[in-house]
């Protein structure tokens, strides 16, 4: 019980300090309304070519939601040394960093409905397989955002934070099967696809929305899941490694 207090408190804090600022509320939502007018401005009254973008526009949503407010929220707390004393508090150190993550991954499934809801007065989603659906978004969200506390461990300032950031989202674009199919991209680049997480989440979400995919959901989860365990570890390991020690 006292675990969840801290937790939760750790939590309301983030959600007040940083989340639930008008100007990142805001942000939180002109970000994947303008990714999504974009493209569906772009398939016009094509009502397939909507539907075939959606999966990307969800998932870029999510990505770029989550590694942003983390690199931001942490590299922040580090060089104010405010960190420092959540440190100190008597609380595992891996429970300490889900209550840190999860502010952001809430928030990047708050943005993984903002195009869901526009697309939804333009095309018919009552076929959308919603378990599979919620299932990547929740397990996309949360690699996204241990990835953008894998990279605020590696830096020290916001910006490099958020420089740094790109060198890992910009390729996932091209490269995860969002907007160009991976069967299309040169023999020696799709090798790389599948070292990516977000691969295996697009997988799912193009075929909870449009019944394309590639492998059984149950597969992709599970690889996405292994990811985000990944990732959490190799966080934990960098922050006792660079922080801690």
């Amino acid at each position: 019980m006292k675990l969840w207090i801290a937790f939760w408190s750790i939590l309301q804090k983030d959600m007040r300090t940083y989340y639930l600022k008008p100007p990142n509320i805001s942000w939180g939502i002109i970000f994947p309304l303008a990714w999504t007018s974009m493209f569906f401005i772009k398939s016009g009254s094509d009502l397939e070519k909507i539907i075939t973008v959606l999966p990307g526009v969800v998932a870029v949503s999510i990505l770029f939601g989550t590694t942003s407010m983390l690199a931001v929220t942490v590299t922040f707390e580090k060089k104010n040394r405010s960190f420092e004393r959540l440190l100190l508090a008597p609380l595992p150190f891996e429970i300490l960093m889900l209550a840190k993550t999860s502010g952001a991954i809430l928030f990047g499934i708050a943005n993984a409905f903002v195009p869901v809801v526009m697309a939804s007065f333009l095309v018919d989603l009552s076929q959308l397989a919603w378990g599979a659906f919620f299932s990547a978004v929740v397990l996309i969200a949360v690699a996204s955002a241990f990835l953008g506390l894998f990279i605020a461990v590696a830096v020290s300032e916001v910006f490099e934070a958020q420089t740094f950031s790109n060198f890992f989202r910009f390729p996932m674009i091209f490269l995860c099967g969002l907007f160009f199919p991976i069967e299309k991209l040169p023999i020696l680049l799709k090798p790389l696809s599948y070292v990516l997480p977000l691969t295996y989440g697009v997988d799912v979400l193009h075929g909870s929305i449009h019944g394309q995919h590639r492998m059984p959901f149950a597969i992709d989860l599970i690889i996405l899941g292994a990811f985000c365990i990944a990732l959490f570890l190799a966080s934990l390991h960098n922050i006792r490694r660079r922080w801690i020690a």
